[in-house]
């Protein structure tokens, strides 16, 4: 069976779409990327014209980026209001740090000695102690944030990478609720060295160790912020 006629006549039609599609797609990551970096903190309003002229597409390509960090859980539309980035809950960090200890720790864990990308790890190190030493703290955050999707990547795996790279934007938006992030981000650049440390040396279930440790502690200080700030909502 050959494809012709009617089938190619339809995949024709669909090029303007797959266009816009691509299209969407870059502009979905740029904005991505920005959550990321600490650009977009959660319940901010995305403003249609001014995000399309800045980046020069069509409202159609826009809506449509919208809709893929939608499906991301990175915004939520409001009616008759627009389209905002979402404000996560317990739950969705509850949920965070269970999948980061799955793939993270599951990863970090298979190291048994020199690897390739350890290079990126130590850089993410470092850009977080120059971050640290021009008390720049939304770039200690993002080198923190570099530092475990540069840890994900030590697997080799495009999808495991993929998959970091939503759980890593969805984090920062959890970020933005610490009042200090100094406090907060400063004490796990130490145990970033010292995961590094036991990764270059090729102690991988140590370093997965560590990292559940870590992971868990970051867990409780979140929650802990998020329970303080509803009791200051409801009080």
């Amino acid at each position: 069976m050959t494809t012709d006629g009617p089938a190619i006549h339809g995949l024709v039609a669909d090029r303007a779409l797959l266009s816009r599609t691509s299209t969407a797609e870059r502009v979905a990551g740029i904005l991505r990327s920005r959550i990321i970096e600490g650009w977009f903190p959660p319940g901010t309003r995305l403003a249609e014209d001014g995000i399309g002229t800045a980046l020069g597409v069509s409202r159609n390509t826009l809506r449509e980026a919208f809709r893929l960090l939608s499906h991301e859980r990175l915004l939520t539309h409001e009616l008759n209001r627009g389209m905002f980035v979402r404000t996560l809950t317990v739950d969705d960090v509850v949920d965070l740090y269970r999948v980061r200890r799955i793939v993270e720790c599951g990863v970090v864990r298979t190291v048994a000695g020199p690897h390739p990308g350890l290079p990126a790890v130590a850089a993410a190190v470092a850009d977080g102690e120059e971050a640290l030493r021009g008390s720049e703290w939304q770039a200690l955050g993002t080198a923190n944030i570099s530092f475990h999707r540069a840890l994900v990547a030590l697997a080799g795996s495009p999808r495991s990478d993929e998959l970091m790279s939503g759980i890593l934007a969805e984090l920062r938006l959890v970020f933005h609720v610490m009042a200090d992030p100094q406090r907060f981000h400063e004490p796990y650049l130490e145990r970033n060295r010292g995961i590094l440390h036991r990764l270059q040396g090729g102690d991988g279930p140590g370093a997965a160790e560590d990292l559940e440790d870590y992971l868990h502690d970051a867990e409780e200080q979140l929650v802990a912020a998020y329970a303080q700030m509803q009791a200051t909502a409801g009080g």
